[in-house]
């Protein structure tokens, strides 16, 4: 049987959509980072899993245009692989939730396991846009070949990191700082009751000496159905934590009357400003939003 060797045009294509598609990968490693616990490691991984995804989007056009459609079937693998790589990344963040200063919760695992398997769509995605880009423009000098291929493809990347950014506490909810009062056990921030679990002497100068506290204020009623959430608030205190690291004791607290939202903590780093910007740089979760127009839906029909 005669052997079939890949011309030049499809190599070109090929090493082009995968290297575009690659780099797609790499531009978004840097927003996850506050979000994944094992940096540097963590980008070896993510990199390697963006070039196979960037792998099996390039190649799915040399595939059909050399007839070979048997090759294509492989671009069905590509949904487990992805659902691997959300099922390792939730698997290994629950591993760690007792190592941490405090507790991620489900709802925020969740929503960072979809992140990463929705971003190795995002190699698939550029790299396949990119080797149809050259397909179609053809003109038989490889530069501009690859150079239309290549604008194209981060130009997709572009709309489908614009399309897939989520929101952040900060942006339904203003941030500030909270005043401390403790009374006996009892600790109070902005004069709402929080914990009364500051039994001794110790716990309560301690509390009164470095602990910090934040209320957060939703800009509209609505996003109280988002920040009373416990998932949210646990993300939020994990944040923090995480931040300004947790010397001891954390709580987290909702005022029923006025929608507020309390952080309180003994942290490492005593710095009110970090504080803040941890919170208010918090993912919204996809599991605690809700849309104004569905909200407004009639779901029994017009009388």
């Amino acid at each position: 049987m005669k052997a079939q060797w890949i011309s030049h045009e499809h190599v070109v294509m090929i090493v082009t959509a995968v290297i575009v598609g690659t780099l797609a990968r790499v531009f978004t490693i840097k927003e996850d980072y506050r979000q994944y616990p094992s940096y540097p490691n963590g980008y070896l991984i993510h990199v390697v899993t963006g070039f196979v995804s960037a792998s099996i989007g390039a190649v799915a056009i040399p595939a059909l245009m050399t007839k070979n459609f048997i090759a294509v079937t492989f671009l069905t693998a590509a949904t487990q692989q992805f659902r691997d790589v959300r099922k390792s990344e939730r698997e290994s963040l629950k591993d760690l939730e007792n190592t941490e200063y405090a507790y991620r919760g489900d709802a925020y695992i969740d929503g960072i396991a979809k992140t990463f398997e929705s971003r190795n769509y995002f190699s698939l995605i550029v790299a396949l846009v990119t080797a149809i880009t050259m397909q179609v423009v053809d003109t038989k000098t490889t530069w501009i070949d690859c150079l239309s291929g290549t604008v194209v493809g981060f130009l997709v990347f572009f709309i489908l990191k614009r399309f897939s950014k989520g929101k952040t506490i900060g942006d339904i909810a203003q941030v500030e700082q909270g005043s401390i009062e403790v009374k006996g056990s009892d600790l109070y921030v902005d004069g709402i009751f929080v914990s009364n679990l500051l039994g001794t002497d110790y716990a309560s100068e301690l509390f009164e000496r470095e602990g910090l506290a934040v209320v957060i204020h939703p800009n509209e009623e609505r996003f109280r159905i988002t920040l009373d959430n416990f998932g949210q608030r646990q993300a939020a205190l994990f944040e923090a934590a995480r931040t300004i690291g947790l010397k001891r004791y954390s709580f987290t607290r909702k005022d029923f009357d006025k929608g507020r939202v309390i952080i309180a903590l003994v942290p490492i780093i005593k710095d009110i400003d970090r504080f803040i910007e941890a919170v208010k740089k918090t993912p919204l979760l996809e599991s605690t939003k809700k849309t104004p127009a569905v909200m407004k839906t009639n779901i029994a029909g017009k009388e």
